[in-house]
């Protein structure tokens, strides 16, 4: 799965550039836009609730994760207009990171909106990483994919740009694949993400001020 991936061509794309170029071939017609996650940590400068969460404010981080649920209808009404459905698979791995903690309440936010999102753990698809993760990917139809890249402290960077029709259809079906296996979202945000104690973020020594 994702075998012929690494082998592919790209193009590198600066973060200006690759959101550009995402949003001007969103518009064309492209039919479903597939998203995976697979990194456990990751920065959101300028997300307010992100914001809030790396400063150690958990309760202003969930609240303002909560005020977007109109931000993200209006996109599933605009993706809805242009014949656009969105699926997206979070993998998560255990013991959840502070981040994907906060991101699945972000994510629940989406959810309940109408986005169809689920999850899978990391430990389910092993045998698919043995000699590399799989991809964080966005596929806009059989279009184009974008390998989505970071910086070594987790900053988003851009990404490559793969136009290789074989590629794509490759991708696109392993994505298939594994969100067939995924849980769905709030199955799994109920029994583990729920119960959780607000998370200590590294840079707060007393631990997020919701903890207390």
């Amino acid at each position: 799965m994702f075998d012929s991936f690494h082998r592919g061509t790209s193009e590198r794309l600066d973060r200006p550039r690759y959101h550009a170029d995402l949003g001007r071939l969103y518009t064309t017609g492209i039919g479903f836009l597939n998203k995976l996650e697979r990194g456990q940590h990751f920065q959101e400068r300028g997300f307010p609730s992100w914001e809030a969460f790396a400063d150690g404010d958990w309760e202003r981080a969930l609240s303002l994760a909560a005020e977007r649920r109109e931000d993200y209808a209006q996109e599933l009404r605009r993706a809805a207009r242009l014949g656009v459905r969105h699926r997206r698979l979070r993998v998560v791995e255990f013991p959840v990171t502070p981040y994907v903690q906060w991101e699945l309440f972000v994510l629940r936010a989406r959810v309940d909106v109408g986005d169809e999102i689920r999850i899978l753990d990391a430990d389910d698809i092993s045998n698919i990483e043995q000699s590399h993760p799989v991809p964080e990917a966005v596929i806009l139809g059989d279009v184009v994919l974008y390998e989505v890249i970071y910086d070594e402290a987790g900053n988003a960077a851009g990404a490559r740009k793969y136009t290789d029709r074989s590629l794509i259809r490759e991708t696109n079906a392993g994505f298939d694949a594994l969100y067939e296996r995924g849980e769905g979202f709030h199955d799994f945000f109920d029994r583990e993400i729920a119960p959780l104690a607000p998370p200590r973020v590294p840079g707060t020594p007393t631990g997020l001020r919701g903890a207390r």
